[in-house]
């Protein structure tokens, strides 16, 4: 609201009509010094003056008092006959009015000049609120923060109590304050008409605070309470409601971003399992044929097979079922990752124990033990899911095993809290603009011939950052490929060991 239309205090103007007092003394004095060297005219010059400067300093009503004081003053102590109210000369009588004119024309045009400076330094500051409202919503990401930044703003703007709400699921608001029975209704009705209610907007007029809804139907997501308001101050009620659309705005935008990502996330899910589901199809028919036609043979033509055919076609079902669970397991475990909603569970393992059953898993299909692994006795701790952990490292082994007929290094270090498991081959180097597309689901780099699902590597990622930590591909020195797994350690161990 503006400063010029509140009344002022008792102190206040006490010092303003003090100093109109001490401008007609100044004028006074300085009347009395040029006595005897100018003219009734130039005296009267002086008070002129003193009337142009109250007119640029103080108020309207002490600027006019001090033109009639000046006008009064003069006449007394220099207009003849002097020391006296009476005027005997008709052309003084005419000065006098004529001086009394121009002062109040002065203090008029003077405290409506001021007046106007004043609106344009409110406007300005109202346009660089705005701005900076209009910036600082553009970073906020929840509706409490806008709530907050706006119930701030309003504060900085209005000089008395200032009400933000937004609305909950329901009718309800969500409040920090308990509001009176008549700021709750008001918040409610402008919410249900959409329409600022209050002082000088034809709605509820004899209120003293204005309601200001925030939004736009049917997307309506608060309400604004501001008081005292007068019915006078348009401009205030119009910033505020430039304020209002500002916050309801972001609100709305960021309940349109949510609902967008949540409609995103939903499709990408999917379509992540109607990708899945193709794929596992395909990549499991072939199998299932294998061991369809395995088995019925065994069933139907055992008397006329010999030993060392029925030991290939059972062969034949074990290696196809195996390949079967590979497939499946990889497949369910990257569904669950890529959809949940809530964080894996972690216990705390021992790395030591995860390696070596990943190892013993492993033998029945490395019998030359090409697997060299190097695991550090006394690891800390980890924090882990030792299932998924366990089946990270088996793809990555499984993995160099296939595409890689020398031998294998599996390292596990510990480095300033941070876990590090390697995994090194000596196989086909892929090729590193491969780097990013070789973890995603279905990309295969098989210049070996042999058969996958393009599963393992996409799983290991999945598994890594479910963890906190990433999955790394380079270059091996020499030939070959290094995968890294790397994942944050936590400092505090359980029954007191420390890092």
């Amino acid at each position: 609201m503006n400063d010029f239309l509140t009344s002022s205090t008792t102190p206040a103007r006490l010092r303003s009509w003090s100093t109109v007092a001490l401008l007609l003394g100044f004028a006074t004095a300085g009347g009395f010094l040029l006595d005897h060297h100018v003219s009734l005219t130039s005296q009267a010059m002086v008070y002129v003056l003193a009337v142009v400067v109250a007119s640029y300093s103080l108020r309207w009503q002490h600027s006019v008092g001090c033109a009639i004081g000046a006008v009064v003053v003069f006449n007394f102590f220099f207009v003849p006959p002097r020391w006296t109210f009476e005027v005997a000369n008709q052309e003084h009588l005419i000065a006098l009015f004529t001086m009394l004119l121009v002062a109040l024309v002065i203090s008029h045009l003077a405290a409506r000049l001021r007046r106007e400076t004043e609106m344009a330094k409110r406007n300005l500051q109202r346009a660089s609120q705005l701005q900076e409202l209009a910036t600082n919503l553009s970073i906020v990401t929840t509706p409490g923060d806008v709530a907050s930044l706006g119930l701030s703003v309003l504060k900085s703007a209005f000089k008395g109590r200032c009400m933000l709400a937004l609305r909950r699921n329901g009718d309800g608001l969500d409040l920090s304050e308990t509001l009176s029975s008549n700021e709750a209704d008001g918040m409610q009705c402008c919410m249900r008409e959409m329409a600022v209610l209050g002082p000088g907007t034809g709605r509820w007029p004899g209120l003293d605070a204005w309601f200001l809804p925030l939004g736009n139907k049917p997307n309506v997501c608060g309400a604004v309470s501001i008081q005292p308001a007068l019915a006078s101050d348009t401009a205030g009620r119009e910033h505020a409601q430039a304020l209002c659309t500002l916050l309801g705005q972001a609100l709305q935008r960021l309940r349109l971003t949510e609902t967008m990502q949540a409609a995103q996330r939903e499709a990408q899910r999917q379509q992540l399992q109607s990708t899945y589901l193709a794929a596992i199809s395909h990549d499991l028919r072939t199998p299932l044929a294998a061991v369809v036609g395995a088995a019925s043979s065994l069933q139907l033509l055992r008397d006329k097979l010999s030993v060392e055919e029925q030991e290939r076609l059972l062969g034949s079902i074990v290696s196809e079922a195996s390949y079967l669970c590979t497939v499946t397991e990889n497949t369910l475990q990257l569904v669950r990752l890529a959809n949940a909603d809530q964080e894996i569970k972690r216990d705390w393992e021992s790395m030591e124990e995860i390696v070596g059953a990943v190892l013993a898993r492993i033998r029945h299909r490395d019998p030359v033990r090409r697997i060299k692994s190097r695991v550090p006795q006394g690891l800390p701790l980890i924090k882990a899911d030792p299932v998924l952990l366990a089946q990270l490292i088996g793809n990555l082994l499984d993995n160099a095993l296939k595409y890689s007929n020398e031998t294998i290094e599996l390292s596990v270090t510990v480095n300033a809290h941070v876990l590090q498991v390697a995994v090194k081959d000596r196989g086909i180097e892929i090729a590193q603009e491969k780097y990013a597309s070789i973890f995603e689901p279905y990309t295969r780099d098989d210049l070996s011939g042999q058969r996958g699902a393009g599963l393992g590597l996409a799983l290991c990622r999945a598994i890594a950052v479910a963890h906190g930590g990433t999955l790394t591909l380079r270059r091996r020195s020499g030939a070959g490929n290094s995968f890294t797994f790397t994942m944050p350690m936590d400092a505090k161990q359980p029954e007191g060991e420390q890092l």
